[in-house]
């Protein structure tokens, strides 16, 4: 599996991470000075402190699992939660630029790799389908060049509110969903443009094939494991319940080695880091399927060059202009400005070996067709 990558970084303010002697080190999530009418106990806290009560403290990985996906809490579960109205605000929702760009990637990428006969484009956590909607709109546009090609469209989503929203967005009102909560693909329809679309709670039950994955802010929302490097070792932060306060949550050191040590890179020189098994998983799975049935990966997030040390923060509300002539300026000053998103903002693509000349990955001066957007990876 060969990987193209060209990125650029800026780094988010680093929190404070002071740490009190305890049992176990702890840092506290809030001063702990506001009065039980300022902080109520919401269901999912109740939730929390029940579990950790039973098990004791939980990992991050596990704590940021049950916030977000919990079936009956999580937060990306019942609720919607991109957009205007929402708690954020993602690059489609801002602009059309961004989906349009990449739907033409994905047919420079289908040209350039002999335009074969069939492709599925899947989308990873679609929020609420604009990304793809802008591209399957690029694919209408230019039918006449897909015109022999039999596409399909598969998105993976966890949430049941935000799938039903991805429906209303993509599908012909027309044609009934075809649902099945049983099955791996639970629900089935047709786009406005007639290409066949189903919905899956995993990447595994996606059906192999060509296909172009896409991952736009996904992979920064699954579970990380954060660790911080003490006297005594790699130690790694749980989630505890604040013994000075029962409804309150604190972050605390492990008093010993855990496991999810084995994460942590042998030569890693920093004090504090953060690891995300899920992440390993899932691109291994795309490379092994990229490379046995062809196609690309273009992953779209925010990220850093390896220094930064503590990502794990609160959501930021973004607004943009209403008016069509301002919103496409405003769209475009939001993603290519360098002091907003334009180096914010990552795309690391994942393609077959076969895309690069020669044997040896490493060795390669030039690629047999340009991959759209990307220059060459400079191993060092």
């Amino acid at each position: 599996m060969s990987v193209l990558l060209r990125a650029r970084a800026r780094l988010l303010p680093p929190a404070r991470r002071a740490v009190i002697p305890f049992l176990w080190k702890v840092k506290y999530f809030s001063s702990g000075k506001e009065s039980a009418e300022s902080n109520p106990v919401t269901p999912m806290l109740r939730h929390l402190i029940y579990k950790i009560k039973a098990t004791g403290p939980i990992t991050v990985a596990e704590y940021m699992k049950e916030v977000l996906t919990n079936p009956a809490k999580g937060y990306y579960v019942y609720q919607d939660v991109i957009g205007e109205r929402g708690d954020f605000i993602t690059s489609p929702e801002i602009s059309q630029i961004f989906g349009e760009l990449l739907g033409i990637w994905c047919i420079s990428e289908w040209l350039a790799t002999g335009k074969s006969s069939t492709f599925q484009l899947v989308e990873l956590g679609p929020g609420r389908g604009t990304l793809t909607g802008d591209i399957l709109r690029v694919f209408n546009q230019l039918g006449s060049v897909l015109k022999n090609c039999d596409i399909s469209v598969h998105l993976v989503e966890v949430s049941q509110k935000l799938s039903e929203i991805q429906a209303l967005t993509l599908t012909d009102e027309t044609v009934a969903l075809e649902r099945d909560a049983e099955s791996p693909v639970y629900m089935k329809g047709i786009t406005k443009s007639g290409i066949p679309i189903s919905w899956y709670r995993s990447l595994q039950d996606v059906p192999r094939g060509y296909s172009f994955y896409l991952a736009h802010e996904f992979f920064d929302a699954l579970p990380v494991h954060k660790f911080q490097k003490t006297p005594q070792g790699w130690r790694e932060v749980f989630i505890d319940i604040d013994p000075q306060d029962s409804d309150k949550l604190r972050f605390v050191l492990a008093p010993s080695s855990t496991p999810a040590e084995t994460f942590i890179q042998p030569k890693e020189t920093r004090d504090h880091v953060e690891v995300c098994p899920d992440a390993s998983v899932i691109i291994q799975v795309l490379s092994e399927r990229i490379e046995e049935n062809g196609g690309a990966a273009l992953i779209a997030d925010y990220g850093h060059d390896g220094t930064k040390m503590d990502t794990f923060r609160v959501l930021l509300d973004n607004s943009s202009d209403t008016a069509t002539r301002q919103q496409l300026i405003h769209g475009y000053d939001m993603l290519m400005n360098p002091k907003k998103m334009g180096e914010r903002f990552n795309f690391f693509a994942l393609l077959p070996h076969h895309r690069l000349s020669g044997g040896n990955t490493c060795q390669s001066k030039s690629l047999p067709s340009p991959v759209a957007g990307f220059g060459d990876l400079v191993w060092k």
